[in-house]
């Protein structure tokens, strides 16, 4: 099934379909698979100005990405690539470091428990939110703080969805608006219809 924007809810985590990852080839993506699970889950995050999502890596290796976390607050006084938090259960490791956009179509499925999406704590998601923020505004005056190619990788989901775009162009407003009307009508004389139809006691 295709993924499009309007079904992706803020707030949770997903997985990646593997064509992503042929696509782009880009070797400093972490591996979409490890032991024949789907490894990592990401974060996702609108971009405002395109039709993307920026995804965030997930790793359950908080120890090391701890470790890390603690040396840039050390030199720098704060760290805005990795954040440290609970999700689903257990300490996870958001690696804002790896984070990369895609296209809806390339997201398959939205991370369950027991057939449940689990969203990520809601203070997490500012927090995720501000040091996105900051990265995506360091990326936009081309300083390198994240490993994957984002600039090519970029490129290369606004060049599809262009494509997506000529072949399936988005209706008009006339054309919905005609369409809510005519839903309208169709509502109305349905029920009439069930109106007519009811037995008289």
């Amino acid at each position: 099934m295709k993924v499009n924007l309007l079904d992706i809810i803020p707030g949770y985590v997903y997985h990646i379909k593997d064509e992503f990852f042929e696509k782009v080839n880009d070797d400093k993506l972490m591996t979409n698979k490890e032991g024949g699970t789907y490894r990592p889950t990401y974060f996702c995050i609108r971009d405002e100005k395109t039709a993307l999502l920026w995804m965030i890596p997930m790793s359950s290796r908080v120890e090391k990405y701890e470790s890390i976390y603690r040396q840039q607050m050390s030199r720098y006084g704060r760290c805005i690539t990795i954040v440290i938090g609970e999700y689903d259960g257990r300490r996870s490791a958001f690696l804002l470091q790896n984070m990369f956009p895609i296209l809806p179509s390339y997201i398959d499925h939205i991370h369950t428990r027991n057939e449940n999406a689990v969203p990520v704590h809601t203070d997490i998601q500012k927090i995720l939110l501000r040091d996105y923020k900051a990265v995506k505004n360091l990326i936009d005056r081309n300083i390198k703080i994240v490993f994957p190619d984002v600039g090519k990788i970029e490129r290369l989901m606004l060049e599809e969805h262009g494509k997506e775009i000529a072949q399936n162009p988005p209706e008009s407003l006339t054309d919905r608006l005609e369409k809510a009307k005519q839903k309208s009508l169709d509502q109305k004389k349905a029920n009439l219809i069930s109106q007519r139809d009811v037995p008289v006691k």
